[in-house]
């Protein structure tokens, strides 16, 4: 096992002062009027590219911290900054974690500095996978891909749903069949580049909460891909068919491969959420005053607020530990991945709710932030996997059973 400490060293502090300094200063002053007009941020995200937040330089750094915390703790700050601006922010990292979980070397340094641009010319991706019809069951994805040997480019055909950023990404990561009859092993993953002719927009969705962040429908129609642009190359995917067909094992699904790598930092960004709703109604709590004492000088609200400090720390525990365990190559033999998006995304619906509570009738306006934490938090027990299927994912881990 490799050495793990507790302790955050410099770099760590800093960078999540810096971070919290962003969220605190840029964030949460614009949170209300985002969330309010749900349009995707361009001047806030422009603000967080100049200052170097949203840039590859930011991301490979944080993602390259050998302990596996540095992205978290800067995601569980941009959380508690605001929920919907951050995932303005980090919808990009989807397609970025697709692209290095899935292609080769020299397609990472191809199409990886396209997914953030520059503060002048400001670049978004969008990682494609769920459909009207495949959500969880991600082996029941329609969305074909067919060899044209001819021209050596790749025909999409399908409709994705519920895509950040999709639509108006310049860069989109499509998980699409290649071979339906083997199902989820039968999928690949493709670059689709900016300006390329089949790829558009459908609908827009207008969501309960994280409204800063775009969510729409994409829609394929003989869109046509360089053969280049199937990540891992064309020679890795024959050879895995050929493996499946012959009756062995693939390696990690397409879409898998993506989720794996990004369930702690789910996880993180719920953690964040859920510490904003706890700091701001302990706060209230010493503030409010019935019957001629705080509020929080009563069992019924000081009891919550130990709860939600309790549920938060040891959301924060799973998730450092999964990360780790990421970063460090040690395998999820008991599902730790999917424990830490569950438990956190648990956590943060149940610590905005209990906000709420403890505001009473302030906690279910807009003038109050909380009930808007609330709307942000309900969406991390859904995407990335719904808390139903990190039970499944868990159960099976710890069960050797194939749990249906």
């Amino acid at each position: 096992m490799t050495d793990f400490s507790m302790a955050l060293n410099e770099d760590q502090t800093t960078l999540q002062a810096w971070v919290h300094g962003f969220a605190e200063q840029v964030m949460r002053p614009a949170a209300h009027e985002w969330d309010e007009r749900e349009e995707t941020p361009w001047p806030f995200i422009q603000e967080a590219a100049k200052i170097g937040i949203y840039s590859l330089d930011f991301m490979a750094n944080a993602f390259s911290d050998k302990t596996g915390l540095s992205m978290m703790l800067a995601l569980e700050e941009l959380a508690w900054g605001d929920a919907g601006l951050c995932m303005a922010l980090m919808g990009t990292t989807l397609g970025v974690a697709a692209i290095m979980g899935n292609g080769t070397p020299e397609q990472q340094m191809e199409w990886v500095p396209q997914c953030f641009g520059t503060p002048d010319d400001l670049k978004l991706a969008a990682f494609g996978v769920s459909e009207p019809d495949a959500g969880s069951d991600v082996g029941s994805l329609r969305t074909r891909a067919v060899y044209d040997a001819a021209t050596d480019e790749w025909v999409l055909n399908g409709t994705k749903t519920w895509i950040t950023n999709g639509g108006i990404a310049n860069l989109h990561v499509i998980v699409a069949s290649v071979d339906p009859e083997l199902g989820s092993r039968g999928q690949a993953s493709f670059i689709v580049p900016e300006g390329t002719k089949g790829i558009r927009m459908g609908q827009k969705f207008k969501k309960m909460g994280i409204r800063a962040s775009h969510t729409a429908e994409v829609i394929l129609e003989d869109c046509r891909v360089p053969g280049k642009c199937l990540l891992g190359g064309k020679e890795k995917l024959d050879e895995k068919l050929a493996r499946v067909r012959e009756g062995g094992k693939a390696s990690s699904q397409a879409a898998m491969a993506t989720f794996e790598a990004t369930r702690p930092a789910v996880g993180a960004q719920a953690l964040g959420i859920a510490r904003a709703a706890y700091e701001y109604a302990l706060d209230y709590a010493k503030e409010r005053h019935q019957f001629g004492r705080a509020i929080i000088e009563n069992q019924s609200i000081a009891f919550k607020l130990a709860d939600m400090k309790v549920q938060i720390d040891a959301a924060r525990l799973l998730v450092w530990r999964a990360s780790w365990m990421a970063a460090t190559r040690q395998p999820f033999l008991n599902g730790e991945g999917s424990m830490s998006k569950l438990f956190a995304g648990e956590t943060a619906v149940k610590v905005t709710e209990e906000a709420i509570q403890i505001l009473g009738g302030y906690g279910y306006v807009r003038e109050y932030p909380v009930e808007r934490w609330h709307r942000d938090s309900k969406i991390y027990t859904i995407f990335e996997g719904t808390s139903e299927i990190q039970r499944l994912v868990i159960a099976r881990s710890i069960s050797g059973v194939h749990i249906k």
